[in-house]
């Protein structure tokens, strides 16, 4: 095990941030360069240690350089600051141990004291397997040596596999720590336009009165991506398009988009809105979920011009699989703003496009006032939140057209991110990792916000799980979705939104 050779030092205001996990690709992908643009930009906490926590027999030097190459690949803003990377970098430790090995914590403990710091956070970026052990661990070991700071901890979804375990883990969580230094982390949260959801509706006059049954005709929100599953097949064989997306991404859109307006702007505030959706929304479970829901799998297909291969030709893939990779639902929340209002949710693998948005399609005027033409489908008037690729704000009117007909026409009025504000937005995580180092647990998941988001989940799985289908409905890799979800959505005389 690396030595550390600093002479002890007193207790300061510090933080230092443990990396449980460090040799994995999080940690120099995304913590690194969130760390380092938090560094650059002044924000980070004066002194700032990372300690490196994990099994691989790296020394100091080993996890420094890894660490830096990851900033110089994927750091937002280039080019890199040499000398702050280096001042951050050169308070940067490794412990060398198993998760199971209390003598790996001991060690910790020992670093810990001998860098003197108030605070530390933990930060668990592992494969979910590994949670329990290393909280386990943490609440057997010291771990804190200046009783009047602070700890926390950062635990990357899935928050469990199902309502069980997710209440299992919960539970492991709360005999270790309270559920204010909890921080459970969905990225997606982190993003700028996903923040905006909150800043467009309730600091603006224009739209929030609009923004109700008598007003909205239905809301899709949809998650796309043109990637397979990749280096992910293990996970995602065992998880499909319901435990991977729709459990914390979608409902997280969803709950953001319905939520009233807090009394005042706080993680509990905003956080108890959240939750009033999710217990509002429909029983979703036994025939319900069947008839609420669709699933399917991609088949080969062309993506960009290249063959892909179908998901069960996928490497880690059971040659039988029947784990859904694409999905769509339909969802009602019973309160007195969106009753009989449909949220249609989707999120698919291999589809023509990579984009993330929310749609509110509004109702159409009563009557073609100014001729044959059939305004609902010609100009339907659309409010689109992109969350990514292209981070932005979309509203789709109706005009008339050049000419001496009253032809109307639909036209956009278009608000880009980057060109509004001179910049690409910040990446989730550097908003994210400051929330955990100021403590603003807003944009993080509360304990019955996952619990409710699970117990909704939990009935589509076991519904599936009863209909005991040997294959799933298949859709071309490149395509739009499959067949069967157009006709889902055109029973109810509505169609999606393309990619």
């Amino acid at each position: 095990m690396p030595e550390i050779d600093i002479e002890n030092k007193p207790c300061s205001d510090g933080v230092a941030i443990v990396i449980f996990g460090v040799t994995g690709d999080l940690a120099r992908r995304k913590l690194l360069p969130g760390l380092y643009e938090n560094a650059k930009n002044g924000r980070l906490p004066d002194p700032f240690y990372i300690i490196g926590f994990a099994r691989r027999p790296w020394s100091h030097e080993k996890m420094r350089n890894v660490l830096r190459e990851g900033v110089y690949e994927y750091g937002r803003t280039q080019p890199i600051d040499d000398a702050i990377l280096e001042k951050l970098l050169e308070k940067s430790f490794y412990v060398e141990s198993t998760f199971e090995d209390q003598a790996g914590y001991q060690e910790l403990d020992r670093v810990l004291q001998k860098i003197g710091v108030k605070n530390t956070l933990f930060y668990l970026s592992t494969p979910p397997g590994n949670y329990s052990t290393i909280v386990k661990n943490i609440g057997q070991s010291k771990l804190e040596v200046c009783p009047a700071g602070w700890r926390r901890i950062v635990v990357e979804k899935p928050f469990g596999r199902d309502l069980e375990t997710a209440l299992s883990l919960d539970n492991e969580l709360h005999a270790v720590f309270n559920e204010d230094q909890i921080y459970r982390m969905d990225h997606y949260l982190g993003k700028e336009t996903v923040q905006n959801i909150l800043a467009f509706r309730f600091g603006n006059g224009i739209f929030e009165p609009l923004w109700n049954r008598k007003y909205i005709d239905h809301i899709q929100i949809a998650m796309a991506e043109t990637e397979g599953v990749g280096t992910r097949a293990g996970y995602y064989d065992n998880a499909g398009v319901v435990r991977d997306v729709f459990q914390n991404h979608l409902l997280q859109l969803l709950s953001l988009t319905a939520m009233e307006a807090p009394a005042v702007f706080n993680a509990k505030a905003v956080r108890d809105e959240k939750v009033k959706v999710l217990k509002s929304i429909n029983n979703i479970s036994g025939d319900q979920a069947i008839k609420n829901t669709f699933r399917a799998q991609y088949v080969s297909g062309n993506i960009n011009g290249q063959r892909v291969a179908s998901y069960r030709d996928e490497p880690n893939v059971a040659s039988d699989s029947i784990t859904e990779t694409y999905m769509a639902a339909r969802l009602f929340i019973n309160n007195w703003r969106w009753a009989g209002v449909p949220f249609y949710l989707r999120s698919g693998k291999r589809l023509p496009a990579r984009a993330t948005e929310i749609s509110i399609q509004f109702t159409q005027v009563p009557l073609a006032l100014f001729g044959q033409r059939n305004l609902a489908g010609d100009a339907p008037n659309m409010l689109v939140i992109q969350i990514q690729p292209n981070e932005g704000i979309t509203l789709f009117l109706g005009a008339k057209a050049p000419g001496s007909a009253m032809n109307i026409e639909p036209v956009e009025m278009r608000f880009n991110y980057a060109e509004a504000f001179g910049g690409e937005p910040p990446e989730a995580y550097e908003r994210l990792l400051l929330d955990c180092l100021t403590g603003d647990a807003t944009l993080f998941t509360r304990s019955d916000e996952v619990e409710e988001a699970w117990r909704l989940t939990q009935g589509i799985i076991e519904a599936w799980k009863s209909q005991n289908l040997k294959n799933l409905p298949i859709y071309e890799a490149g395509t739009q979705g499959p067949h069967g979800a157009d006709d889902f959505i055109s029973a109810d005389g509505r169609k999606w939104r393309e990619f």
